[in-house]
């Protein structure tokens, strides 16, 4: 588009350079006689009116330009009859052909013009020879030819301008799509890691209520509090991760060991949970922090729900340049690290938490001997020395 309109504004300058020549050249070779003063007049009139269409050119539109150029050639015409040597004006004229008519319309105007310039050519000329008639068409075939080819080239310009736009709204909705099932995936993790837990820490507390409700009453009433206290917190879970805030335990400055504490305090009716603290405490990125304690949510739901196990050790220990949190249990173990029907996006769920931080997760057990699910994450020098 600059070359565009580089171009424009050099075919301009070039008319109005050549209507200067063109004049000069009468007066100084005619004086200033009745029809050097007329011609004078009608170049004067030329030379406004190319210049009103090129000041409106955007307000004109289509048929207002069409009108423009036939009245400017009309002009430029009696100009010519009046004074032959400013048919020369016909290159600009003839780009202004190529720019507002079409293949056809261009054909016939670019022949016109160069029969005008040649008939003017001849009439100032004392001797006619055949480079009066050669020139002219010399002229206008290497002036069409290169105004055509800047005119196909500017359309193919634009034709890829075009279809690098489109790739462009192709890939930004491409990467719309990813970022849309990128969120759901992330969704689903949190939905995972909060409710779907805490939901399920809920129906082991209310079967069990249920179970005791008629021989012990009291510790069907203590189920169904640390039921309505898991709700409470769920509660919680939800109107934090509608705000996609940090999960509980984190927020109000706590640390992630107080949160793990509290997580290994409630159990949930699951086995009773220690937890052990290793190496020198710093501070860890919000997003590590969050992972980790998902990770121990995670794996915590399932030594409860699956491990069978009479306990579980949660370790956390800060290392130099990196975090690692196990989580080990003595239950029934199981040989290939698969899920069960219809469940098991714990695992992946944890795995995906873990590499959107840079962390690995490893998972090691066997039958009769537990399971041990351990979570590491390279930490930055900067992350250790608390900035």
């Amino acid at each position: 588009m600059r070359e565009r309109v580089w171009l424009n504004w050099a075919m301009h300058a070039g008319f109005y350079l050549l209507l200067a020549a063109s004049a000069w050249r009468l007066v100084s070779r005619h004086g200033m006689v009745a029809q050097t003063v007329t011609s004078l007049a009608v170049c004067a009139a030329l030379a406004l009116a190319y210049l009103a269409g090129m000041v409106a050119w955007t307000r004109l539109g289509r048929r207002g330009r069409l009108a423009w150029l036939g009245c400017v050639a009309a002009l430029w015409l009696g100009l010519v009859v009046l004074a032959p040597s400013f048919s020369w004006c016909a290159v600009p004229l003839l780009f202004l052909c190529l720019r507002l008519l079409n293949a056809r319309a261009f054909a016939v105007a670019a022949a016109a013009l160069t029969l005008v310039v040649i008939a003017a050519q001849t009439k100032i000329a004392q001797e006619v020879d055949p480079s009066l008639i050669l020139a002219p068409i010399g002229v206008a075939a290497i002036t069409a030819v290169t105004f055509w080819e800047l005119q196909r080239e500017s359309a193919a310009r634009q034709l890829l301008i075009d279809d690098l736009i489109a790739a462009r709204e192709t890939l930004a909705a491409s990467r719309h799509r990813t970022g849309v099932l990128e969120e759901r995936e992330r969704l689903a993790r949190e939905i995972h890691d909060t409710l779907a837990q805490g939901l399920t820490s809920m129906g082991i507390l209310l079967q069990a209520a249920d179970r005791a409700w008629a021989t012990d009453p009291g510790l069907a009433r203590a189920h169904v509090r640390r039921a309505a206290a898991a709700a409470a917190e769920n509660l919680d879970e939800a109107r934090r991760f509608v705000r996609d805030l940090r999960p509980p335990g984190l927020d109000n400055g706590g640390t992630l060991p107080e949160a793990l504490t509290r997580l290994c305090a409630d159990t949930g009716g699951g086995p009773p949970v220690r937890l052990r603290l290793e190496g020198e405490q710093y501070p860890l990125e919000p997003g590590v922090q969050t992972a980790l304690l998902r990770v121990a949510q995670g794996a915590l739901a399932n030594v409860r729900d699956h491990a069978g196990a009479a306990g579980a050790t949660v370790t956390l220990s800060y290392l130099d340049g990196e975090v690692t949190l196990d989580v080990f249990d003595d239950g029934a173990g199981f040989a290939e690290p698969a899920p069960a029907p219809g469940r098991g996006y714990g695992l992946r769920a944890m795995r995906d938490r873990l590499e959107e931080v840079g962390g690995v997760l490893i998972v090691e057990s066997a039958p009769g001997e537990g399971t041990a699910v351990g979570a590491r994450i390279p930490v930055r020098p900067y992350e250790r020395a608390g900035a």
